[in-house]
C-alpha cells in the first residue's frame, strides 16, 4: 500500500498553523480574522482580564498595531500569541497610518490596541478610525476592560450620568480654570492623574468643589491597587501621606442641588484664566455663566483682577 506523501508547508498553511493562543498550557487554534480594524480592549493592570474574543482576533489578525511593541509583547507572549507587532502612537501616527490603510485596502485585518484599557480612550485612534471609516473599509469594536468604567464602579458614587475629563492640564494656572468650568457640570467627573501632580490637584479640587465626595482609584486591577473614598477637603488634607507611584483615576461626585454658587477663590481662579487670553468682557460673560454669581459682582471682580494682571485701568 502506497503511503500518502506528507503535506507541503506552503506559506498559507504555515501561517493558519501559527494562528493560535495558549491558556494554561492548552493550545486553541484561531480564525483569520476578518478584513478590516479590529478595536481590541485589553488589560489595564491584570493580564487575566481579557476576553476569549480578543485573543482569537489578535491571533487571527495579520497586523497588531500598538502604543509600545514592548507592553503589548507581554499580552502576546503570556497567551502564545504570534501575530506581527507595529507601533501606532502619537509620534509617528502620520506615517503608520497610510500603511495601515493601504493593508485594509489590499483585504488584510488589524487590530489596534492601546497600552491598558480601550483603544481611542486617551489615546491617538481617533484619526485612523476616521480615515478607515471614509475609505470604506469595515471597523469592529471588542469591548472589554476600561479604567474609566472601573473606576465609576467602585468609587461608590452616582453612576447614572458621568462627564469624562481624561487628562488635565499640567501648569496650575490652566488646571485651575479648567477645574472651575468643570465644577459646574452636574455629572460625576471621572479625570487621570499622574503621581507627580496628583496631590496638587487635589488641594486645587478641594479649593475649587469644597467638600464633595471623591474617590482616588490607584492601580486598578494590579497587586497594589487601593481606593480611598471620603470627601474632597479630607482627601486633599492627607494628600501628603499618598502614595504617589503609579497611575490614578479620580472620581468626584456631582455638585449638591443647592451648590449653585461658585466660591469667591474658584471664581478669582476661573477669571484670571479667562483674563489671560480674553477680553473682560469676553472673560465676564463666561464666567457669569458658570459660576452662577451676578454680572455685575463678575463685572467688577474682572476689572480689579485684569488692573492687577496688566497694570492698567482694566478696561478694554
Amino acid at each position: 500500500m502506497r503511503a500518502k506523501p506528507a503535506p507541503i508547508n506552503t506559506p498559507e498553511t504555515t501561517e493558519a498553523a501559527s494562528r493560535g493562543f495558549s491558556i494554561d498550557a492548552h493550545r486553541l487554534a484561531a480564525p483569520k480574522a476578518a478584513p478590516g480594524l479590529h478595536l481590541v480592549a485589553t488589560p489595564i493592570g491584570n493580564l487575566g482580564d481579557i476576553t476569549l474574543r480578543a485573543l482569537q482576533t489578535l491571533a487571527g489578525v495579520d497586523i497588531i498595531a500598538c502604543e509600545d511593541t514592548r507592553i503589548t509583547r507581554r499580552l502576546t507572549e503570556r497567551y502564545d500569541i504570534s501575530a506581527q507587532l507595529k507601533p501606532y502612537h502619537e509620534h509617528n501616527a502620520e506615517a503608520a497610518r497610510p500603511k495601515i490603510l493601504e493593508r485594509l485596502a489590499q483585504g488584510g485585518s488589524v487590530a489596534l490596541v492601546s497600552d491598558a484599557g480601550t483603544p481611542l480612550i486617551s489615546d491617538p485612534g481617533f484619526k485612523l478610525v476616521r480615515e478607515v471609516c471614509a475609505a470604506g473599509h469595515a471597523v469592529y469594536a471588542l469591548p472589554g476592560p476600561s479604567s474609566v468604567l472601573a473606576a465609576l464602579s467602585v468609587a461608590a458614587l452616582p453612576t447614572d450620568r458621568f462627564f469624562f475629563e481624561g487628562f488635565l492640564p499640567a501648569k496650575s494656572a490652566a488646571r485651575r480654570t479648567r477645574l472651575a468650568e468643570l465644577a459646574r457640570i452636574d455629572a460625576t467627573l471621572v479625570m487621570f492623574e499622574s503621581g507627580n501632580r496628583v496631590q496638587d490637584t487635589l488641594a486645587e479640587l478641594a479649593g475649587i468643589m469644597g467638600t464633595r465626595e471623591a474617590a482616588i482609584c490607584r492601580e486598578l486591577t494590579k497587586l497594589h491597587e487601593e481606593i480611598s473614598r471620603a470627601p474632597l477637603s479630607e482627601l486633599a488634607r492627607e494628600a501628603d501621606t499618598l502614595e504617589t507611584r503609579g497611575e490614578f483615576v479620580l472620581v468626584i461626585a456631582p455638585p449638591a442641588a443647592d451648590a449653585e454658587v461658585m466660591t469667591a477663590d474658584a471664581l478669582d481662579d476661573l477669571l484670571r484664566g479667562q483674563l489671560a487670553t480674553q477680553t473682560v468682557k469676553d472673560a465676564v460673560a463666561h464666567a457669569v455663566e458658570l459660576s452662577g454669581r451676578p454680572r455685575r459682582e463678575v463685572y467688577a471682580r474682572a476689572l480689579e483682577l485684569a488692573k492687577d494682571l496688566r497694570g492698567g485701568d482694566g478696561e478694554d
